[in-house]
């Protein structure tokens, strides 16, 4: 097999962000729209988001929640009942105000004055409005709930600063909206969409996430509660995977969702929301990506096996491209992490080491090259993206497997590849998370000198409110941190706050971030 080596021009460890989007480009991922801020996502990258739909579409169905669809434009008063949520967002709607165009007579376009709005229209940022007022309608009695549902759909942020699937202005996303009879009901929702998201990301995505809940400074707009999942990516910042939130009363309020209880009192309904974006393709990119490019979790991978013939443009390209179909068909028949294995047989002009070092660079699972020889012998050479080279010999390391025996032992590399890229990442934020700090000098000393990529902090803190919480959030801003979440399960506090002295209540993971 030839060894020419097809390795990104950027090492993760010289620039982290310019490997980050060189990992975009050469693993075919996505590119600039044209548009500031949005992206074409490309068919690969799109396929890994379909991957992850489908299986978190999958465990929300099984949790009796239903889909449906709600508008794109939603009427800029639907904001203003609510004074927290829309100061929230503000800074970041795009608003439409005409609904037409009109030639400016010097070759252009302009709005038509005469086709003026009487109302602006927001272009979805959330939908906690739009669906409240659904909701309004739709629950009349206890009867009617609790009310499930979900929604896959883009929603638009108008982002200052943005990054590929990291931070953009448009992105992708599931927003699941639930009303419940009362506060305990609705909290559990709330945890069962955050373990759901623990799940997702971590068997999935092989992502190792801690789940908890957030601070009040870092809450969502009008919410009572907000959990999420927080990753470590390799470069010791936190992605904030995922959120779940427990609104209260207080969208069921604004958009006047009642319900008659069982003694014939009208009483608000507790409601929730919970969603994760596009934004997860970039965390599967900083938390597996090497310096050949991409590695794509087996199960989210839109291929899981590429085999490869390396074909001469010879009379025997017909019969080895037979032999390729056959081991294809063959572990498309097998089935691992509780699917059919997912094979493509790349049979596009090209060179072999060429179109091996492309499904590299895009991540793919397990790379098979089969050559004329291979095929005379019945056997094929097996590339694992997860062991993609040799140290012994700096080469690829290949095997060369009979393929009836790989075929019976697919099921089982493919799971091993899940497990051992979660292993590897969970193995790395375990070890760069800094415990038993309780000063506050000895943080800030972590985050100035603790080494070009210096990890988490937990320390203990005694959950300040107001004045005092605004002045935590100043001094870490100061050094550029935030507070990420409360362990979900973690351990007690013990001693005293290193912000404000007073006795701890809680143990928190202190982080720069995305």
């Amino acid at each position: 097999m030839s060894q020419i080596r097809h390795a990104l021009t950027v090492k993760r460890e010289d620039d982290f962000a310019k490997w980050y989007q060189e990992v975009i480009s050469a693993a075919d991922l996505a590119e600039e729209s044209g548009v500031r801020g949005c992206m074409v996502i490309k068919p690969w990258g799109y396929g890994i988001w379909e991957r992850i739909q489908r299986l978190m579409d999958d465990r929300i169905k099984a949790a009796g929640v239903q889909n449906c669809y709600f508008p794109l434009f939603i009427p800029l008063s639907n904001f203003t009942r609510e004074a927290e949520h829309v100061e929230g967002f503000a800074k970041e709607m795009a608003v439409v105000t005409h609904h037409r165009l009109i030639a400016d007579g010097k070759g252009g376009l302009i709005p038509d004055p005469a086709a003026k709005l009487e109302e602006p229209l927001v272009v979805r940022p959330t939908s906690e409005t739009i669906i409240g007022d659904a909701m309004a309608r739709w629950v009349q009695s206890w009867r009617d709930l609790p009310l499930l549902t979900n929604q896959w759909a883009n929603v638009v942020r108008w982002e200052m600063r943005t990054r590929m699937f990291l931070r953009t202005s448009e992105f992708l996303w599931q927003e699941g909206h639930t009303a419940h009879e009362n506060r305990e009901q609705a909290l559990a929702e709330t945890h069962r969409a955050l373990e759901m998201y623990r799940a997702c990301a971590e068997d999935d995505l092989a992502l190792p996430v801690i789940a908890g809940e957030k601070p009040e400074n870092e809450r969502f707009p009008g919410a009572v509660e907000t959990w999420s999942i927080e990753a470590m990516m390799q470069d010791g910042k936190a992605l904030q995977a995922g959120t779940s939130h427990y609104l209260g009363t207080n969208f069921a309020h604004a958009a006047g969702i009642q319900y008659q209880d069982r003694e014939g009192t009208q009483q608000f309904c507790h409601t929730t929301s919970w969603g994760v974006s596009t934004r997860l393709i970039g965390g599967v990119i900083m938390t597996h990506g090497d310096d050949d490019g991409l590695r794509v979790p087996p199960a989210i991978a839109p291929q899981q096996i590429v085999i490869i013939p390396m074909l001469r443009e010879a009379p025997e390209d017909a019969e080895l491209i037979a032999y390729c179909e056959a081991v294809r068909a063959a572990l498309a028949g097998q089935t691992a992490l509780g699917e059919r294995i997912r094979v493509l047989l790349d049979v596009k002009p090209g060179k072999a080491a060429a179109k091996r070092w492309d499904w590299v660079r895009k991540g793919a699972p397990v790379i098979i090259e089969v050559g004329t020889r291979d095929m005379a012998e019945g056997k094929i050479a097996v590339l694992r993206r997860d062991q993609l080279w040799n140290t012994a010999n700096g080469k690829p390391a290949f095997t060369y497997p009979a393929h009836a025996d790989f075929v019976a032992e697919a099921s089982t590399v493919i799971e091993a590849i899940q497990s051992s890229l979660y292993e590897e990442a969970r193995a790395r934020r375990d070890a760069n998370i800094t415990r038993g700090v309780t000063e506050w000098a000895a943080v800030a000393d972590h985050f100035e000198n603790g080494g070009k990529y210096p990890g988490w902090v937990e320390v203990e803190w005694s959950k300040p409110t107001g004045a005092a919480l605004d002045a935590v959030v100043e001094k870490l801003k100061a050094l550029k941190l935030t507070i990420r979440n409360v362990p979900r399960g973690g351990d007690a506090a013990t001693g005293t706050c290193i912000f404000t002295g007073a006795p701890a209540v809680e143990r928190i993971l202190v982080a720069r971030a995305y």
